[in-house]
This record gives structure tokens, C-alpha cells and sequence, in this order.
């Protein structure tokens, strides 16, 4: 039968009221008693067997117990259930609550629940481990040389602290340093192909200033293509290789200080080089030249006579144009000796100075070969 409305007046046929029958839940003791009264059940047709208390229906070829009978008499929340809620009765709500669970040190193989936003939201587990990988590994960040700051939490901040020495590149593969000014175009670089230094500054500006201490070149020469001033003077000591002062830097040498020589080529202004005497004083009867001797004033003091040698140049080897002034202080007589192989030239042959106070000038005008002008007797 289908679905019929009925109306006031509309007459129950014994069909009707079988159909009927077919629709609703028939009460029966057990299962015998339901197979004696319906002995041709209809597909979807109900019956409840108060027995046991089963609701069942026919599904076209046998009865079957259904699960619509609700045996729920109460929701409870246990400890430790993750969970808050519940009831005995009514529409009982459950919420999780992660208060209400057993604490526990998470490692990477736990999960935990997530909602997953790439799946509409949908409530999903996902491993401890893969959510670490998504926030990265570094625990802490430690401030090592010439660095200051750092942290094991939160955002951390570093700075550049230069307090230990620095290091550009390593040995046999350096890397160019360069520092710039606040002027465009001036800087300082190391360049590590060079292996120099270069100063790039304005024309006329300061690119190195030592305001105190020394600047030692052990090594190598120091090349100036431009003026060299030196405001405070130039002292101490040069040694090495002898130079030659050449153009108009001789013009501009106005003190030398003490030399132990100095060759000049040229002529000579007037009054350009002071050079004061030097003394040897001898007091002895004999006296052999050494090569100290040369430009000074050697006086002989004795009131007895005195003999005074020249040396061969292999035993003492003057400079060609070497000068020694000899003078006699006393009333002893001072004789010059020509030594091996030596020859020594004056007028008439003479080799005597001439007297108390009077003097002679010695030259070398050849390896072996010498003059001597003066008081002569």
C-alpha cells in the first residue's frame, strides 16, 4: 500500500487496514510468535520481540536485529581522557581539554593533532618531528671572535665587535681589504694580488699621517715621485747602499750633519760645503798614516826628532785626492818617509817641515804617488 491521506467519510477496507499492519512496529513475545502471525513479511516491515528486547526488521529475505535501539545511558569523561563534558541525559556536549591529560616529554615519533588548513580544516595528526623540521634546528646563537651578542631564545641581535686580530683570507690566498673614506673616490685597500698597500686621497690632503712612533722599511727601497717635506727634520742614521744626490734636490741639501764621507763630483759654490777640521794630535817620535787621517790636521808634539811614514796604498788605500795637513808644535824636526813603493813629490826632493808652528799639505795624486807643499826645509 502507498501512502494514503485519509478523510472523514473514506471507507476501511480490510486491505487498508492489512497494509496498514505492514507499517507499523508489531509487539511479539519472541520469534516464534512473530514467524506464526506474519508468515509473508514485506521488505522493511518492523517487529519488536519483547524477550530480549531486540527491534528487528525483514530485509526482503531474512529478520535482522537493527542498532537503532540506543543503549547510551550516559557520557562520562575519565581522567587523563583528554576531554571535559558529558552528561546522563539531555544533548551532553564533550570538548577536548588538554589539562585533563597525563604529561609527557615529547620526542620526534609522537604526534599531535592539527587543522590542516590545505584540507578544509580538517582535524588531522601529524608527527613531532616533521613540524621541528619546519621550524628550523638552530637552538642558540653564540657570539664568537670579534662578535658581540647572540642568544639561546627569541629573536637575537649579533654586532661587530673588532677586539682580537682579524684575519682577510689565508696564507697564499688572500683577499683584497679595501676601506672607504667619506670622500668619494678616496680609500685605503690591500691589494692581496700586489701584495701592497694603496692610498687613494685628494690632491693636496693628509692619506698618512704618524703622529708619533717610527716607520721602518726593513726591506726594499721607498720610491717618492712626488716632494718629500719634512716639516720636523730629517735625524738619525742612513745606512746601505751609498746614493747620489742628482738635479735640483742638491740645491735643496742644506745640512748633512756628520759624514764619514761624501764623494762630489763638480764644481762647488763657494761656501756650500762647511766642513770643520778634524785633529790628530801625536806626541810620539815615529807615526804611520791610517786611513782615518784623511782630510784632518795631524800635529806633531815632540821636542825630539820625528819621523812620519806614508803607507803603500795595499796597506792603507786612500782615496785618490786624499789631503792631510801635518804641522809641527815644537822645536823637534818632523821627516816625512816615503813606505815600500810609495813616491812621494816636492820641491827640491824636501821631506822636512820647516820648523816650529810651520805646516805642510800632503795630496794623493795616484795609487802610490803623493805631493807635498808647504814650509819645506
Amino acid at each position: 500500500m502507498t501512502w494514503k491521506q485519509w478523510v472523514n467519510g473514506d471507507v476501511l477496507q480490510a486491505a487498508d487496514q492489512n497494509a496498514v499492519s505492514v507499517q507499523t512496529i508489531n509487539r511479539f513475545a519472541d520469534a516464534t510468535a512473530r514467524d506464526a502471525a506474519i508468515t509473508s513479511p514485506t521488505e522493511g516491515q518492523f517487529v519488536y520481540l519483547t524477550g530480549t528486547d531486540a527491534l528487528q526488521f525483514y530485509d526482503g529475505a531474512a529478520w535482522t536485529a537493527t542498532s537503532l535501539t540506543a543503549d547510551i545511558t550516559g557520557i562520562t569523561t575519565a581522567a587523563n581522557s583528554s576531554m571535559a563534558g558529558g552528561a546522563t541525559s539531555g544533548s551532553p556536549t564533550l570538548t577536548v581539554d588538554v589539562n585533563n591529560t597525563t604529561a609527557a616529554t615529547a620526542v620526534a615519533a609522537d604526534y599531535v593533532l592539527i587543522s590542516d588548513t590545505s584540507d578544509s580544516n580538517a582535524t588531522k595528526r601529524a608527527l613531532i618531528s616533521d613540524i621541528t623540521a619546519l621550524a628550523g634546528d638552530i637552538t642558540g646563537v653564540t657570539a664568537g671572535t670579534n662578535i658581540s651578542g647572540g642568544g639561546t631564545s627569541g629573536t637575537v641581535t649579533v654586532n661587530l665587535a673588532i677586539d682580537a686580530a682579524v684575519e682577510a683570507g689565508s696564507d697564499g690566498a688572500g683577499v683584497d681589504v679595501t676601506l672607504h673614506s667619506t670622500t668619494a673616490g678616496d680609500y685605503a685597500m690591500y691589494d692581496a694580488s700586489a701584495a701592497k698597500w694603496i692610498l687613494e686621497g685628494t690632491n693636496a690632503a693628509t692619506v698618512l699621517d704618524v703622529t708619533d712612533g717610527n716607520v721602518v722599511i726593513a726591506d726594499g727601497a721607498l720610491s717618492v715621485s712626488g716632494v718629500i717635506t719634512a716639516t720636523g727634520g730629517v735625524t738619525g742614521n742612513v745606512t746601505g747602499t751609498a746614493a747620489t744626490v742628482t738635479g735640483a734636490a742638491q740645491t735643496a741639501i742644506t745640512s748633512v750633519g756628520t759624514l764619514s764621507a761624501l764623494d762630489v763630483t763638480g764644481a762647488l759654490t763657494a761656501g756650500s760645503l762647511v766642513a770643520p777640521l778634524a785633529f790628530n794630535a801625536q806626541t810620539g817620535t815615529t807615526y804611520t798614516f791610517v786611513l782615518a787621517d784623511a782630510g784632518k790636521m795631524v800635529t806633531f808634539a815632540n821636542a825630539g826628532a820625528q819621523t812620519v811614514t806614508v803607507p803603500p796604498n795595499s796597506s792603507v788605500a786612500f782615496a785618490v785626492g786624499t789631503q792631510i795637513i801635518l804641522q809641527g808644535i815644537l822645536a823637534g824636526v818632523v821627516t816625512l818617509v816615503a813606505g815600500a813603493g810609495v813616491t812621494v813629490n816636492s820641491k827640491d826632493a824636501a821631506l822636512a817641515i820647516d820648523g816650529q808652528w810651520a805646516a805642510v799639505t800632503l795630496v794623493k795624486t795616484a795609487s802610490d804617488t803623493w805631493s807635498l807643499i808647504g814650509a819645506l826645509a
